[in-house]
């Protein structure tokens, strides 16, 4: 049996007969990024240094969402806290890979967005899993007045294998800020339990030098000991289309918030 191809219709592409991981090729689909949601902020509520501090910590914070909500639109990511330490710890002396660790510790943070969007939902506020941030998060902003999800990114069990140890390198401050580059946020806000950025961890060493700004680079060449952010992100940021910078400041101080989602100078901001 024989078939006549000559009134077919074909795709023309210019990436038809190409192999897509050829440098040459990969080079030429630079070209400019639409944000989908220019105007919202992401905000993401660390799970050690803010919820796992309990409600003199947290409602303090949650009012302050709230109270910007009016001026500003916001979804909120949620990190993991104590329990997956204890997660980990166990996992690892099980000899767990890093997949599953990975899968756990998304538990822990599910646990806590939900606790979250629970005392806003009355704010409208929704939460929604990772499938829905997907298909539903556009739609919900329309509807709702901001959203929740867990901020620990829906890699599962193909997490990515980290240059050192076992532990997924992949966490809340990786997923949030995701969350902020595939939307094109109009900013990504990191509430920590510190300031900002030193050049050494000032809860151990007094003579710790604030860094008020520097850029994603810059900081990794310098190799700092410890960061308030997960490396990763540092890595995430050098490759931004979108998302070009993260801001970390104190979630446990009143107003900071506020004054970052003003734009006001404040914490550390870390750009490409």
């Amino acid at each position: 049996m024989s078939f006549d191809h000559s009134n077919s219709q074909h795709v023309t592409s210019s990436l038809m007969r190409e192999s897509l991981v050829d440098k040459n090729v990969m080079a030429r689909t630079e070209a400019s990024v639409s944000a989908i949601l220019p105007d919202v902020n992401v905000i993401q509520i660390g799970g050690h240094s803010i919820m796992d501090r309990g409600r003199s910590a947290l409602l303090p914070l949650l009012d302050e969402i709230v109270a910007n909500q009016a001026e500003h639109r916001m979804i909120i990511g949620v990190g993991a806290g104590v329990r997956s330490r204890h997660i980990f710890s166990v996992g690892l002396d099980l000899g767990l890979p890093t997949g599953a660790l990975a899968a756990l510790s998304a538990k822990d943070s599910a646990q806590n967005a939900y606790m979250v969007s629970c005392l806003l939902a009355k704010h409208g506020f929704v939460y929604l899993e990772a499938p829905f941030v997907v298909q539903l998060l556009p739609a919900m902003l329309a509807a709702a007045r901001g959203a929740v999800f867990n901020g620990i990114p829906p890699y599962s069990l193909w997490e990515h294998p980290p240059l050192q140890g076992k532990l997924p390198p992949h966490g809340s401050d990786a997923g949030s800020y995701l969350i902020g580059e595939v939307f094109g946020a109009r900013s990504v806000i990191l509430l920590k339990d510190v300031d900002g950025l030193y050049t050494v961890d000032p809860k151990l060493d007094p003579a710790a030098e604030f860094i008020p700004e520097a850029s994603a680079q810059e900081l990794i060449d310098k190799k700092l000991r410890t960061l308030p952010i997960e490396p990763v992100v540092l890595d995430l940021l050098t490759r931004a289309k979108l998302a070009r910078s993260v801001r970390i400041i104190n979630g446990l101080t009143p107003g900071n918030l506020t004054r970052a989602l003003k734009g006001d100078p404040i914490g550390t901001l870390i750009k490409q």
